[in-house]
């Protein structure tokens, strides 16, 4: 399987080719205030506004820096309930497209973050899938993806 190699400090990372839309050069974003810290901010993608987040931040690193090779992911989160939203995902040192073998991804055999899954070894060093699909928690779900609130409201 093929995956885009990424960095949250010093640890390398993967996402599935098949769960990336496109990869985005680092752009401005407006910020949310009120957000908690892992909210990148809000990106205009030809006039669609996506929430981004902060993989480094959701991984418990700092800040991702603002590097030539910081990139916004924009993946299609899928929902418990089964719906799908476009939500960017900032990373950091993302370094380009690596083969990894499904007969070698083991159990990390520790659960830390919920949107970790298996890992391999290679000769760089161990390398760990993310799965966007268990990065938002139901609290941060609810934030990012609200009901259209213009249909609520009453004319006047």
């Amino acid at each position: 399987m093929k995956v885009l190699l990424f960095h949250i400090g010093a640890d390398r990372y993967g996402l599935r080719l098949p769960a990336i839309r496109s990869v985005l050069p680092l752009m401005a974003l407006k910020a949310l205030p009120g957000t908690p810290d892992s909210v990148a901010g809000l990106m205009n993608l030809h006039g669609a506004l996506v929430p981004v987040l902060d993989v480094s931040r959701i991984g418990g690193s700092a800040p991702a820096a603002h590097r030539m090779d910081t990139r916004i992911v924009l993946v299609d989160y899928t929902a418990p309930d089964g719906s799908t939203q476009a939500l960017g995902l900032m990373m950091e040192r993302v370094q380009g497209i690596q083969e990894v073998a499904e007969d070698i991804l083991v159990p990390a055999g520790v659960l830390g973050a919920p949107f970790l899954d298996r890992a391999a070894g290679d000769a760089d060093g161990i390398v760990q899938l993310v799965e966007p699909a268990r990065m938002l928690p139901e609290p941060l779900r609810a934030l990012l993806f609200q009901p259209d609130a213009g249909a609520a409201r009453a004319p006047q």
